[in-house]
């Protein structure tokens, strides 16, 4: 599998509090649909509230190790993995993804991954799959419109940014990964990218036609992030 298109597909659009089988019905749609006109997919999924209940279940009983809380947000990524590579059967590889390295093994159009190793998010997991397969973007969906320059949760007034340089990117974010952390785009895997000269998408995933209108060259409701 060489330069394919790349997606993150973020645990919030999958498992936002129960799984929205109503997405991903339309997301594999979409995915069946491309490869029917030839195109190859990576996706890596997120461990959305599944992986969050379990990982603040542990806290809750008096477990609070770094490398224990991600090993147990890592299982919930690969949860929501053979859910998404079940509902693809017929177009992607036999089994999901755990190491980037694994990509070489792949038969089929469509590769699902999912959580590696403590230390970094799927995002991450994204990009070292970008850099194995040779791919130059990575497209990465959550519930979230664009990269703002403060949280505008908390801050009505936060202006949207529509692109952005790694450099300034990685000033607004955490400059330390930590299990659950709630950014655009984790430190680790923003700082990779940089150094591979990869273009990040970052864009709401719903409704799905911004993901189409991107993958077609077309205007598109986002953030992009380059060198």
């Amino acid at each position: 599998m060489k330069n394919p298109t790349i997606i993150s597909l973020g645990g919030s659009l999958i498992v936002p509090s129960e799984i929205d089988v109503n997405f991903l019905k339309s997301f594999v749609a979409l995915i069946k649909a491309r490869v029917g006109r030839g195109e190859q997919f990576v996706l890596i999924t997120g461990g959305g509230k599944t992986a969050r209940n379990y990982m603040e279940a542990l806290k809750t009983l008096g477990i609070f190790s770094n490398e224990k809380l991600d090993l147990m947000g890592i299982y919930g990524t690969r949860l929501n993995a053979e859910l998404v590579r079940t509902l693809l059967e017929e177009h992607a590889h036999q089994e999901i993804i755990l190491d980037p390295a694994g990509i070489d093994e792949v038969v089929g159009p469509v590769a699902v991954g999912a959580g590696w190793k403590p230390g970094c998010s799927t995002d991450f997991d994204a990009v070292l799959l970008a850099e194995k397969s040779g791919a130059k973007r990575v497209i990465n969906l959550s519930n979230v419109d664009y990269v703002y320059a403060k949280d505008p949760k908390k801050y009505p007034d936060a202006k949207k940014i529509e692109r952005i340089s790694w450099r300034d990117f990685r000033k607004i974010i955490p400059e330390e990964y930590t299990p659950g952390l709630n950014a655009p785009f984790d430190p680790v895997a923003a700082k990779r990218a940089e150094e591979l000269d990869l273009e990040v998408a970052i864009m709401n995933g719903k409704p799905l036609d911004n993901l189409e209108n991107y993958l077609a060259g077309k205007p598109f409701a986002g953030t992009l992030i380059s060198n």
